[in-house]
Parts: structure tokens; sequence; C-alpha cells
């Protein structure tokens, strides 16, 4: 009988340190869309008790540069460390000409995409927004657009919207905030004109009325916004998220955080989570991933160049 409970309790043991306990870099202040990503991500690990537990370091500032370069230099090797990183970390980094970049990490997954909003508070004399082109289309600097870091999915729509309206880019009055909480405060205090992000990061204060919001980049209208096109704005922009391993890890690793990542999208948390923030999933693996990486970097580095923001 004892020997049955001891073997009883190695098992156990066993069946809990096959569960890993991870460690989760989010290279962003909490509130924005990737503090979203990795703490919903860690819910449906939990759910479906694919981990122990997981860690979470927030690290803003220089479009994920910062809470990438600690990444690189304190997690290489360790199986069990994932960074949150997406669309906004390409050009960001792009811009900045930063010395760290993607290429530095193991890419696991793509997770989600997801429709940029434009939002005004809900005060605004801007009811519209044509009402909000017509003033930036007459005076750009006096419209100031609250979004991410400099060079994100955020300025870039900024910079496309004036350029398919006529408006130089490069006289887009931009202010980037290091995470979506700052970025929401700024707005709803009248610190910028207008605020632009991912549909999930403003979709609570849309609904409680405190937003406005006047158009999606989306092809055409999502949750009964109407989208840019709609509104005789050709412009259309998603954008991406995912997951990155640490430097240095093997294929096998590798591998067993590509399982982990996709068993963890496959739960009724993480479906749920896509419905509530009104992401869509677009899982890509592995060597497909990073084959996707290499190909939307040189994208986004020619429309960074085409906007004429990188000095």
């Amino acid at each position: 009988m004892k020997a049955f409970a001891a073997l009883v309790l190695w098992l156990f043991a066993l069946g809990a340190s096959a569960q890993p306990a991870l460690k989760m870099m989010i290279p962003a202040n909490p509130g924005g869309g990737w503090d979203q990503t990795g703490r919903n991500l860690a819910a449906a690990m939990h759910s479906a008790k694919l981990v122990s537990s997981v860690q979470f370091e927030n690290k803003g500032g220089a479009a994920g540069a910062i809470g990438l370069a600690q990444f690189v230099n304190s997690a290489k090797g360790d199986p069990n460390a994932l960074m949150i990183g997406g669309m906004v970390m390409v050009g960001g980094l792009y811009l900045q000409k930063s010395p760290v970049g993607l290429a530095q990490v193991t890419p696991i997954a793509r997770l989600t995409s997801e429709w940029e909003v434009i939002v005004v508070p809900a005060g605004s004399p801007h009811r519209t927004l044509a009402e909000l082109l017509q003033v930036f289309k007459e005076n750009p600097g006096k419209v100031s657009w609250g979004g991410g870091s400099a060079g994100g999915t955020d300025h870039m729509l900024a910079g496309l919207i004036a350029r398919a309206i006529g408006v130089e880019p490069a006289r887009v009055n931009y202010v980037a905030y290091k995470g979506g909480g700052e970025a929401v405060a700024a707005i709803l205090g009248g610190h910028v004109t207008a605020g632009v992000s991912g549909l999930g990061e403003f979709a609570e204060q849309v609904k409680a009325g405190k937003m406005r919001a006047l158009a999606v980049s989306a092809p055409a209208k999502v949750e009964g916004i109407a989208s840019l096109k709609e509104q005789g704005v050709d412009v259309e922009l998603g954008n991406w998220r995912g997951v990155f391993g640490a430097p240095g890890i093997s294929p096998q690793q590798r591998d067993a955080l590509v399982k982990l990542v996709r068993d963890a999208t496959a739960t009724p948390a993480w479906r749920a989570t896509l419905d509530k923030m009104g992401w869509t999933g677009v899982f890509l693996a592995g060597e497909e991933f990073k084959r996707f990486i290499d190909e939307d970097s040189k994208r986004i580095a020619a429309v960074i160049d085409s906007l004429g923001i990188r000095k």
C-alpha cells in the first residue's frame, strides 16, 4: 500500500513538473494590446492546465525595443521564456534604426489580427470622421493623434489617412504613448484631438459612451462602426500580434513552445477572448511565422519610407 501511495505521489509530481512555469515579457506598459494579448494567452493556458504559473514583466518604451533588448540579454537559452510583440514593434524598430531586432529572438506563433479604430472623446466637437478630417486638411498641426509607439501601426494609419486625403504625412501631429492605459487617459482627458488604436483597446470606453468611434480600418463596417473606405478614405490596415521565444533555444524547445501556444489557442477561454476583444485568430507557427515576419518587415519599411517619418 505504501509503495502504491509513493507511486501515486511520484506520478503527481511528474505531471506537475511537466507543466512549465513560464516567464512572459510584455514590452509595453500595462493596458495596451500586447498586455491584453499576453495576459489573455496566459489565462487560456491556465484554463487548460497547460502551465503551472506565468510570471509577467512589463517593460515599456521605444516601440518595445527596451523590453526586447532586456529579453534578448536575460532570457538567452531559456525554454520557458516568452515575449509578446507584433507589427508595432516591426515598424518601431525600423523607424528608430534599433540595434536589436526580431531576428535575435525565436518566432513561435502569430496569434491575432486586429482592425484599428479612430476615436474622439465623447465631448469632442468632431461628431463625424468628415468633420475631423476637414479640420485636419485645413490645418494638420491643429489635430493631434494619440496612439502607440512612433512608427507603429497607429502612427502608420494616421500617415496613410493623411496621404489619402492629400495632406503631407510628415505634417501629422502624432503623440506616442508607451501603453494603452496612457493613451486612454490622454484621449479622455482631451490632451489629444483623436485616438488611434486596436479596436479592443478602446472597446470598453466606446461601449460606455466615454469615447465616440468615427471609423475602423477594415474594408467594411465592424461592430456598427463604418470603415474608412465606406467614408471615402481609401485606407485599410490590420495589426497582427504574436509570441516569441528566447534566443538560443533548440528546435525541440521551440516546437514544445509552439505546441503549448497552439493548445492554448484551441481553448474555449481563448475563443471567448477573441470574441470579446474583436480579434481575428490568424495562427501561424514556427518557420512559416518567421517567413511572414521577413516579408512583413519589408512591407512595413516601405510604408514608413513612403511616409517620410524615418529620420
